[in-house]
């Protein structure tokens, strides 16, 4: 039984995730310089300097210092949660350090969202156990790596998860699990503090450690908080949490898919990059994908209060998903073009350039 959290105790979770944060990047990224955990350009990638991983760690700590301080864990099962979402942190940490092969990520991806998934985790969209438990592991495993794609601009996942985390919090204390809002509102935190290094041109990049760690952490709470509620209204609010995402993730296994590309093949195809040769500017495209992403988030709240029918709510969005995939489709995508043989004339472009990363 979840006892709710004071509100003045989650404030302090959220104050203290945010001031972690800020204390920790900075160390983070002497170590990573020191390491050589780095980010090198290539001709895969848009961004033309040497940029320290290792922000992902600091999220990570951020994140659940707090959230294991201020939640009694003996009897809250959050703690599942937590420990597999510390599994998928080291996971990336350890890709970034040495990259790893699909498949090793893969299998270590399916092995601990299994493990939430028979913990408790579930979507409860299908209504039987086996099969909800199956569809489960495959969205934790699709939207962890949907948010790691996502993570190829300056600030962009940062961004994204800022905005996706607080209305997530919102239907965990309305489902009665203030444990699991407290967790979202750290996150929100941590990524927002995290911005101030992260934003163009960036300073530290989160690395897989930072992606795959958010990834997990929506996924699994999306999941635990949309039982309750109609098939269609489930779905509907799970396609909206993970919208940007899934419009992102969409665009780049179509672009590919059509270039004859491989998927797995990294590439300045996303909606980000895109945009930027629209002429979109640094800070605009943050300010774009934080309101796309908060709009979703708005219609989610909106279909579960009822005031829009769930139906209407997942066609617009498949809708909408649809006409965006092919207009960007539309933006050339970069191939050939690698970032370190671009010469922009104007600071406008210089700046355009620095917040693009592959």
């Amino acid at each position: 039984m979840n006892v709710p959290l004071p509100a003045a105790e989650t404030a302090v979770g959220a104050l203290a995730a945010l001031l972690l944060v800020a204390v920790l990047v900075e160390p983070a990224r002497r170590v990573a310089l020191r390491c050589g955990l780095t980010d090198r350009p290539a001709p895969h990638k848009a961004h033309r300097r040497v940029t320290p991983y290792l922000g992902g760690a600091a999220i990570v700590v951020a994140t659940l210092v707090p959230t294991a301080a201020l939640v009694d864990l003996d009897r809250s099962r959050i703690w599942l949660v937590l420990g597999a979402a510390l599994g998928i942190a080291v996971l990336g940490l350890v890709d970034d350090a040495r990259t790893l092969r699909p498949s090793t990520r893969m299998a270590v991806e399916a092995l601990l969202a299994t493990a939430v998934a028979l913990g408790g985790v579930r979507l409860n969209l299908i209504g039987q156990d086996q099969l909800d438990l199956l569809l489960t592991v495959g969205w934790i495993i699709t939207v962890t790596n949907s948010f790691n794609l996502l993570d190829n601009t300056d600030g962009a996942l940062a961004t994204v998860a800022c905005a996706t985390a607080v209305p997530l919090s919102v239907f965990a204390v309305v489902a009665g699990q203030p444990d699991l809002a407290l967790l979202l509102l750290c996150l929100a935190a941590a990524c927002t503090g995290f911005l101030l290094h992260n934003a163009a041109p960036a300073r530290i990049f989160m690395g897989d450690s930072g992606s795959l760690f958010i990834g997990f952490l929506v996924a699994t709470g999306a999941a635990l908080v949309a039982p309750g509620r109609a098939t269609v209204d489930r779905s509907s609010i799970l396609l909206l949490i993970v919208f940007v995402a899934a419009v992102d993730t969409g665009l780049v296994l179509v672009s590919r898919q059509l270039a004859g590309r491989s998927w797995l093949q990294g590439g300045t195809d996303h909606v980000a990059h895109r945009l930027i040769r629209t002429g979109v500017g640094p800070h605009a495209l943050l300010g774009t994908l934080f309101m796309a992403t908060s709009t979703a988030g708005l219609i989610a709240v909106l279909v579960s209060a009822g005031v829009v029918p769930g139906r209407t709510a997942l066609l617009g969005a498949l809708g909408a998903a649809a006409v965006l995939i092919v207009l960007l489709l539309q933006v050339p995508s970069g191939y050939g073009q690698p970032a370190r043989h671009a010469r922009p004339t104007t600071a406008a472009a210089r700046r355009a350039r620095d917040t693009v990363r592959g």
